[in-house]
Parts: C-alpha cells; sequence; structure tokens
C-alpha cells in the first residue's frame, strides 16, 4: 500500500532525478524540457506541481501516449508541450527552460559528433543560471571490462552497445559548455555489468 501511494504521488521517476528534488535543487524551476522523454516517466510529479513542462522524443508512439494522459493538466497544451523531435535539433527558442532533464539519451549517440550535437542543443535552450540533469553511462569502474570499437562506443560486460564518458572527459565538457557541478558526479555500478553516472550541471548566469 506505501509503495502504491509513493507510486501515485511521483510515478516511475528516475531515483537520481528524485534526489535533487528532495533537496530542493529545482524548487524554482519554473519551465522544464524533457529531452528524449519516451512516455513520461520523469515529468508526471512536476506537472502536478504546476510547472511548465515539455518534452520531446524520436518516438512518435511514446509521444502520442504521452499526449493522451497529459491533457488533463491545466498549464499544457499536448499537442505544443510534447513534440516529435531529436534531440540533437530541439524546436526551441534559446534560453528557454529553467531544468533540462536528459535521462538515458546521450549514451544512445552514434559517435562523438552526434553526442556533441546533442549535448550542445540542449545547453543552447537552458537558461543562464538554470540546471541540466544528465543520467548517461560511463566506464568509471569498469574500464577494464569494456571493448572500444570505435566512434566513441564500447560493447558492455552485459552485452549492450553504449557510447561511453568517462569522469575526465565529463569534468572537460562542464568547462567548455560553459557550466559548473552543483553536485560531485556520481557512479552506480551494476555488479561489473555497467556503470550509470549522475551529471548534475548548472549554466553561468552570464551567456555563453
Amino acid at each position: 500500500m506505501r509503495n502504491q501511494h509513493i507510486r501515485d504521488t511521483f510515478g516511475n521517476i528516475d531515483i537520481y532525478l528524485f534526489d535533487q528534488m528532495l533537496k530542493g535543487t529545482y524548487d524554482e524551476c519554473e519551465m522544464i524540457l524533457d529531452a528524449g522523454c519516451g512516455t513520461g516517466r520523469n515529468i508526471f510529479y512536476a506537472l502536478s506541481t504546476g510547472a511548465v513542462v515539455f518534452g520531446v522524443d524520436r518516438n512518435p508512439d511514446a509521444i502520442a501516449q504521452l499526449r493522451s494522459i497529459t491533457g488533463s493538466f491545466p498549464q499544457v497544451n499536448p499537442d505544443e508541450h510534447f513534440l516529435v523531435a531529436s534531440v540533437e535539433e530541439l524546436p526551441f527558442e534559446s534560453e528557454t527552460f529553467d531544468l533540462v532533464i536528459s535521462s538515458a539519451v546521450l549514451h544512445f549517440a552514434e559517435n562523438q559528433g552526434q553526442f556533441d550535437r546533442m549535448l550542445r542543443s540542449m545547453w543552447r535552450v537552458l537558461k543562464p543560471g538554470g540546471y541540466f540533469f544528465c543520467r548517461l553511462a560511463s566506464e568509471i569502474g569498469i574500464e577494464s571490462l569494456v571493448r572500444f570499437i570505435g566512434n566513441g562506443r564500447y560493447i558492455l560486460p552485459d552485452g549492450s552497445e553504449r557510447f561511453l564518458v568517462n569522469q575526465q572527459m565529463l569534468l572537460r565538457l562542464t568547462s567548455q559548455i560553459g557550466g559548473e557541478l552543483h553536485e560531485p558526479i556520481k557512479t552506480t555500478n551494476v555488479q561489473n555489468l555497467r556503470s550509470m553516472t549522475t551529471w548534475c550541471v548548472r549554466k553561468a548566469r552570464s551567456s555563453d
């Protein structure tokens, strides 16, 4: 019963995104984008608080499902707020959002160029002073267990193929895009089969 109450309140939200919400990091974030939103597991609680939420995904079925279940929220127009689009070409004006969520998206980049385009696109639409929450696969802690196959992609011990980052790369990117870590980089090692890293960045208040 308690478990059901938690699910009814927060949905199936990413636990590390939930951690930031518990800390109050995003309390003042009114305009939110989930870039690669799927069917919206990370946005329903934000919608329930009255935040204005947008989402994009390349899967039209996921967007259709999301549109069908968000019509009861008065602050959104499902047809305008949830769009079929690629993360690397976000259809929004620059400096629009207080928070951009990227959960399990960037590690699907086919190469370094696509990774960079996706990252720069999300950073472009983020307001100065805004927050970027990112969860992505990394090689941290399993460096000797992954196999490089080119273009920044690796075969993981669980058999999956992903674009992987490491701590040095994330620190370098944080500086290059004009951000600062507001949380230390944190990595969860799943029984040496894969590693998922949480990268929490705040955009400098002066424009890049």
